[in-house]
């Protein structure tokens, strides 16, 4: 069955300034997305879903999907405000859609088999779609069993602000115990000594699900999560947070697939020069073409 790269893509960019999506950061003006498409493609993935707002999806066709017609299948699903359960509306005052979560159930109808997500804006490398490619093809029996990339947390950090991370614990089997979601992670507050243990593995919304069993557990979550909180103008319907619910409930494991990759992304717009500089280390050391 073919695998899906499922790309998170619908974010604002409010701290950023900017639709990062489709902001050209390497050496011949690729966007960090082309990179991580490109990567998906040398580790067998044969098509790519982008999860977009209808009100930039001309241009994001124009500027970013267009570039992998003939490279890989490309199809696009909408995140909306509106998206909700059968019956419901959103509350007033509510500005935008959900969060990551969300963003998946609303590409629920074009999802049939395997798939990995990833964001848009961030860096993974080759060998983290390696390891997702790997694993979706193999056969899993029992519980429901997912995977995450898990970066560390030392090697995730903007020196331009602060950053959410999902820390997670992880057992001697490599299974994921539980995942928290930390707010507001200053890089002054993470090395020896400090709050933060810079090994700590965390989430970096680098996933790998089978859409037959996943997706009918996401849907029963993000309906008990708008019954509870769906009045509130910002409450957020994280995608970490909903596999956590899984693993605590013994309704599915996620296994932890370490990388040695090197992590970057563009949170602030100050961040960008490091992640051009980075790029072009890589293109430099021949890990890249230039043009892709």
């Amino acid at each position: 069955m073919t695998l899906t790269l499922v790309v998170l893509a619908a974010g604002m960019g409010s701290r950023y300034g900017g639709l990062k999506q489709i902001d050209p950061m390497g050496p011949s003006g690729e966007t960090v997305l082309d990179y991580t498409v490109h990567d998906a493609v040398r580790a067998g993935f044969g098509r790519v879903l982008f999860i977009i707002r209808r009100d930039f999806a001309d241009a994001f066709k124009a500027s970013v999907g267009g570039r992998f017609e003939g490279k890989i299948e490309v199809d696009y699903a909408f995140q909306q405000l509106d998206m909700l359960p059968s019956g419901h509306a959103a509350p007033a005052g509510r500005e935008k859609p959900w969060g990551t979560g969300h963003a998946v159930w609303c590409a629920r109808e074009q999802l049939h088999g395997p798939f990995a997500v990833v964001n848009a804006d961030d860096f993974y490398g080759a060998g983290s779609l390696r390891a997702l490619a790997d694993f979706l093809r193999a056969e899993a029996a029992g519980v429901p069993t997912y995977a995450m990339v898990g970066f560390p947390l030392g090697n995730t950090l903007s020196e331009n602000g602060a950053v959410s991370r999902g820390v997670c614990t992880v057992g001697a089997d490599g299974v994921l115990k539980n995942i928290e979601e930390h707010t507001g992670i200053l890089a002054s507050e993470v090395g020896a000594g400090r709050r933060y243990d810079p090994a700590t593995p965390v989430s970096m919304n680098c996933w790998g699900f089978d859409a037959r069993e996943f997706l009918p557990q996401l849907d029963q979550m993000w309906r008990e999560f708008f019954a509870a909180r769906g009045t509130e103008p910002k409450a957020e319907f994280y995608l970490p947070a909903a596999v956590n619910g899984l693993v605590q409930t013994g309704a599915a494991r996620v296994k932890v697939l370490p990388t040695t990759d090197n992590w970057f992304g563009v949170t602030y717009r100050e961040d960008k020069p490091h992640v051009q500089m980075a790029l072009a280390a890589l293109v430099a050391q021949g890990a890249y073409p230039s043009p892709l």
